[in-house]
């Protein structure tokens, strides 16, 4: 699971991990691997203490190699790695544009290649990438972001088709609105976070673990004709019209 150390992704690996997965939780800092890791051996599964950049191609094969040498193979990959910048688009740098476009679309091709590749020579994988409601629908000044999601879900429909006759099966989440510390400066008491309460019928945010149920489900046999979804896990969001 690459971005697998916080938030959304160490909820979805410890999900994985407590149904019978063994999970190497990744990401660009070390003591937060070696937290995710020591949760995840806690649940009695092996995992890794390895971190991983996604802006990096050699350190994704780095990655890889590891895996492979000790478990064998590879058959779920988890793409949660993510970054975001609130800014109006004639005021956002475009060094930070290519910087959120490089994390959070590019860093999931490159995963998705890397990883993919012996998927599809074994005639086997899972493969859940996290996407957003920004994929879908705009949010106010996350235009960065929202292209970036926007392509991954693209990307996951355009290799789900690709890879579907090998066996491969490529879905993605769009999670709803989750307070994490991506974005709890967005949210908190906030004319912004109001609305985006408002917006969501269940009249409240997400809690990551909310989203475990449906990682687990797109990760096993029980969704082998599933591929090419984006599905929203959302209290309701991208149904609402008027809630009251």
């Amino acid at each position: 699971m690459i971005g697998a150390t916080s938030g959304i992704g160490l909820a979805i690996a410890r999900g994985l991990a407590q149904a019978g997965a063994d999970v190497a939780a990744t990401g660009r800092r070390q003591e937060l691997v070696n937290a995710a890791a020591d949760s995840i051996e806690a649940l009695g599964r092996r995992t890794l203490r390895v971190a991983s950049d996604v802006t990096s191609a050699k350190s994704l094969e780095a990655l890889h190699d590891v895996c492979v040498r000790t478990f064998g193979q590879v058959d779920i990959l988890v793409n949660a790695a993510g970054i975001t910048m609130r800014a109006p688009s004639l005021e956002m740098p475009e060094t930070r544009w290519q910087e959120i476009m490089d994390t959070n679309f590019t860093g999931t091709l490159r995963a998705c290649r890397l990883f993919g590749r012996e998927m599809v020579q074994r005639g086997y994988g899972r493969i859940l990438n996290i996407g957003s409601l920004t994929s879908v629908v705009a949010l106010y000044e996350v235009a960065a972001y929202a292209a970036s999601k926007a392509a991954v879900a693209s990307l996951t429909k355009s290799l789900a088709i690709e890879w579907a006759r090998a066996g491969v099966c490529v879905n993605a989440i769009l999670p709803g609105v989750f307070r994490t510390a991506l974005n709890a400066g967005l949210l908190d008491g906030t004319a912004r976070g109001g609305e985006l309460l408002a917006r969501t019928p269940m009249a409240r945010f997400g809690e990551v673990d909310d989203l475990v149920g449906a990682a687990v489900f797109l990760a096993s046999e029980s969704a082998r004709f599933v591929t090419g979804q984006l599905l929203a896990v959302d209290g309701g969001f991208l149904a609402s019209g008027v809630n009251q």
